[in-house]
């Protein structure tokens, strides 16, 4: 019998601001909040924002979701380039001594100035790279709230922004756990343990790989952290290293836009098989730089301005409604790329009940497949077909037809291209009359937070657990109607927010299509259902404990959202402390002993094939 990946902890920040407290999900259907509900997330959107306590709803708001480009990350409209141009036979330049190439181009005479200066003559014909400026084709992006710079919370030391989203995004989910790390470490051992989190892009602005290698082309220096800091892995190495101090399990998985789902694969599997106990599993995504835009909106698939305006019938002196650039399963010209930092705990159902941990709901498991033989490589293929009808049928299987027919939903990759409304929609459509749903809800949170790549799948699981919560799913409220191409048959593909109740949906089903063949679908159980599975496995004697210890972990949690919510919470950056090497080990041939941790590792293992 497998164990259970109970999810107990969610945090974060995206475009709709922090994912504890699910605020973030808040921000997406506010006007359906009650009025405390209301006013509780407007108070940590401004903190959050570092606004002043008299700021306006629409002052508040205003900064978030995806909206026009602001110039904190640079400026859309005066982008650095730098043109060629042609020299001619004879062309004269004055320059500082000091600042001649070596070796010289070949053709350059020099002749010596006052000053220090040099005159440089050019004998034949020359390219020079000169400075120039460009303007972006896109106007709009899924940024993180307007005022909120994560590497000011701590000494980042030139951390690239999706490090310093980690440090924030973890510290984030460690806190509203609502449990004590060291007491949880009493329980385990290192092996039992595990940070699953990276970055499909890896790091690409000018403190990571962007710098690497622009440096010497911009006639500065590579420095000595822009190559290591660049990493895929490094959101995970972070954790391992400055916030949770885990010897355990670590790593990356690398899917494109499915990359979030391709670790909470590799964590539920674990957790499931016994290996690990306890898993933090994330992705860190900042891809809102110049380059990598340039990239998308090249291959055609990031809306740009000019799309925007010919979608709606704009002139070329209009602006384009940016809040509305990204338009899943409607007339759409593109996806709205935007940066977010999404992790979760999961922990077995035994450590999860043993903790008093919160309960989120529970991953039942999460399909992966690739498209076979392509011809583009950037094209939808087969696999979202085979991930899609696999989720679908292990809840049937776990929880009954009816539980799948009527009490389900779907949270779309929905990125708002024309090839995914028609692909996915597809896909969902046939599904939904393989397994007899007459009107599946389907939701696409990148209608509101944009297509932050690899945490994209974070994005969508942050909206599902939310929905358990308050009861309403987030509707599609940047488009008026389908578009004719779309499959909408057995469908319900949200216009509007739907109203369920918390308690009325069982099962979520979260999908992801990434470029190259990257697919994967993740089956999540509600906290009800999730919690009707423990009852059945543990008892109800074990459930009564479970409820006095979620007493005090309910309490820490409050006390948790009371320092964000008055400005007062920090991240956790622990340089330089607790510092392990192998003197501080207690080994011999049957077990290791780590300092912080109640279980040895046991070196007394079997063999696990056969004799021979």
């Amino acid at each position: 019998m497998s164990r259970l990946p109970v999810i107990v902890a969610q945090g974060g920040v995206s475009s709709a601001g922090r994912t504890s407290g699910f605020h973030g999900y808040r921000r997406l259907i506010l006007e359906c909040l009650d009025d405390q509900s209301q006013r509780d997330t407007l108070s940590a959107l401004r903190t959050l924002r570092n606004l002043p306590v008299d700021s306006s709803r629409d002052d508040i708001l205003s900064g978030t979701l995806i909206r026009q480009l602001e110039k904190n990350l640079f400026d859309s409209q005066a982008i650095p380039i730098h043109e060629a141009i042609l020299a001619d036979q004879g062309t004269e330049i004055i320059l500082r001594g000091r600042r001649l190439p070596n070796p010289l181009p070949a053709g350059w005479q020099l002749e010596k100035l006052e000053d220090g200066r040099v005159k440089v003559r050019i004998e034949g014909s020359q390219q020079l790279m000169v400075p120039s400026i460009r303007q972006s084709l896109v106007g709009s992006a899924g940024q993180l709230p307007t005022g909120f710079a994560p590497e000011k919370l701590y000494q980042s030391r030139h951390h690239p922004r999706s490090l310093a989203m980690t440090v924030f995004g973890a510290s984030d989910v460690i806190f509203s756990s609502g449990m004590d790390w060291d007491a949880i470490k009493q329980k385990l051992g290192p092996e039992e343990v595990a940070v699953y989190s990276g970055s499909a892009m890896s790091q690409m602005d000018y403190n990571g790989n962007g710098g690497m290698f622009q440096a010497r082309l911009l006639g500065k220096r590579v420095t000595s952290k822009q190559c290591p800091l660049g990493f895929a892995e490094m959101s995970a190495d972070f954790i391992n290293a400055y916030i949770l101090g885990s010897l355990g399990g670590t790593g990356t998985g690398m899917g494109a836009c499915a990359t979030m789902l391709y670790n909470l694969e590799h964590a539920a599997s674990e957790i499931r098989s016994g290996r690990r106990r306890l898993v933090i599993v994330g992705n860190s995504e900042a891809p809102i730089t110049p380059e990598i835009m340039e990239g998308y909106s090249t291959m055609g698939a990031l809306t740009t301005d000019v799309a925007l305006r010919n979608l709606d019938g704009l002139s070329d002196s209009e602006n384009p409604d940016w809040r509305r650039a990204c338009r899943p399963f409607g007339d759409n010209a593109g996806f709205t790329i935007a940066e977010s930092s999404q992790f979760l705990v999961l922990m077995d159902d035994e450590l999860a009940l043993e903790c008093g941990a919160e309960i989120l709901g529970a991953v039942a498991d999460v399909f992966i497949n690739a498209d076979g033989y392509k011809k583009s490589i950037s094209a939808p293929g087969a696999g979202n077909h085979l991930t899609v009808a696999r989720a679908a049928a292990l809840g049937r299987a776990i929880a009954g037809d009816d539980a799948l027919r009527y009490r389900s939903f779907v949270q779309a990759h929905g990125t708002g291209t024309p090839q995914n409304r028609v692909t996915e929609s597809k896909i969902l459509s046939e599904t939904a009359k393989m397994f007899g749903m007459e009107n599946w809800p389907v939701a696409a949170v990148k209608s509101y937070v944009g297509h932050s790549i690899g945490a994209a799948g974070g994005d969508q699981i942050m909206a599902t657990l939310g929905v358990w919560k308050h009861g309403v799913i987030p509707g599609i409220r940047t488009i008026k109607g389908l578009a004719e191409d779309v499959h909408s048959d057995h469908l319900n593909i949200l216009l509007n927010h739907l109203e369920t109740g918390a308690d009325q949906m069982d099962l979520a089903l979260v999908n992801a299509k990434g470029f190259g063949g990257n697919n994967a679908t993740a089956l999540l159980l509600s906290p009800e259902m999730t919690g009707r599975m423990l009852k059945a496995r543990h008892g109800e004697q074990a459930i009564t404990q479970w409820q006095h210890r979620n007493e005090s972990v309910t309490q820490q949690q409050a006390d948790y959202e009371k320092r964000c919510q008055t400005g007062e919470a920090r991240p956790i950056y622990q340089f330089g402390k607790g510092v392990l090497d192998g003197n501080d080990l207690e080994l011999d041939d049957s077990q290791i002993k780590v300092p912080g941790y109640g279980k040895a590792l046991n070196l007394n293992v079997e063999n696990p094939f056969w004799k021979f």
